[in-house]
């Protein structure tokens, strides 16, 4: 195998109020779900801690600044309703964020075919300035900025199959032209963003799925209205923000898709980037909330980017 998992143990040690959906024992599972046999060749790579130049091309120095005056030396800080950090939130997201940047300079550099970031907290809710929806920093926008400032790619695509919408996705890179934003999601839904009117500098692209839609729905609407833009954008790279609470068990939302949904969507989206940009793909994980989806949904997921991986890496 070809693919890289990168993680890291500070990702375990950001903990939430009891009863959070968003809790340490997600991550676990999918960790345990990635350590039998069938993944054992996965390429293991350990997460750095991202720069704050890193973090600054896609958030406010300010609002990095009150992240880090927030950081609680003991308990749990409350940020807004849901979205909460104990003392060792601070180096989770570091490393989180960082789990992305290593992935894309892995791919860029040719040592793996693609990477998969197993990593908490999620990032897609966080906007430029603000926290929220259990995120901190935008960790999948962390990473195409860093292709396009760092590797000079000229094009970058994130594509976002999480049952709610990546409002902090869009918030930062709906006026940049060089970085396309696909999304498919339940709606409505929190966080109320995601219209399909909203197509920012004509780099957005947002399918909403009615509660209750279940895979024929989200295939058709994926290939007829995401994947026909993600092609035509062009990208040299693509991050996928691998959020599996639209699956039927998930207690968050109402969408009915399956594993299988999850592992269609990435040989999809991998066999793009395999026919245009020599397969160099990123994913990193966001939502998900019933332990055993989750686990099941994930390693399906990863299971479609090592039939992938081993042909990237050979085409480069």
């Amino acid at each position: 195998m070809t693919t890289a998992l990168i993680t890291h143990s500070s990702c375990l040690e950001h903990i939430t109020p009891e009863g959070h959906p968003e809790q340490v024992a997600r991550l676990k599972s999918v960790l345990s779900a990635l350590e039998t046999p069938e993944f054992q060749d996965l390429v293991r790579i350990e997460a750095p801690v991202v720069t704050r130049e890193q973090l600054e091309r896609a958030h406010d120095p300010a609002y990095l600044d009150s992240i880090e005056h927030a950081a609680p030396r003991e308990g749990l800080a409350a940020i807004d309703a849901d979205t909460f950090m104990s003392p060792g939130t601070l180096e989770a997201a570091r490393r989180a964020a960082g789990a992305v940047i290593a992935g894309v300079d892995a791919v860029m550099y040719g040592e793996v075919g693609n990477a998969f970031c197993a990593i908490r907290p999620p990032g897609h809710h966080a906007e430029r300035k603000r926290a929220m929806g259990f995120c901190f920093y935008s960790n999948a926008v962390v990473g195409a900025l860093h292709a396009v400032e760092f590797h000079k790619l000229p094009r970058v695509a994130i594509v976002d199959f999480d049952v709610h919408h990546g409002n902090g996705t869009q918030d930062i890179i709906e006026a940049d032209a060089r970085v396309f934003f696909g999304s498919s999601h339940e709606w409505p839904l929190y966080p109320g963003t995601g219209a399909p009117e909203e197509i920012g500098a004509g780099n957005i692209v947002n399918l909403c799925l009615p509660a209750h839609a279940g895979s024929a729905d989200f295939r058709k609407g994926f290939a007829e209205r995401i994947l026909p833009k993600l092609q035509a954008f062009r990208p040299e790279l693509l991050i996928i923000s691998a959020g599996f609470d639209a699956h039927r068990a998930d207690p968050l939302a109402q969408l009915e898709l399956e594993a299988d949904d999850f592992a269609w969507a990435t040989d999809q989206l991998c066999a793009i980037a395999a026919s245009q940009f020599a397969g160099r793909v990123v994913s990193t994980l966001e939502g998900g909330y019933d332990l055993r989806a989750l686990a099941q949904s994930a390693a399906a997921h990863v299971r479609s980017l090592t039939m992938h991986g081993v042909a990237a890496h050979a085409s480069r």
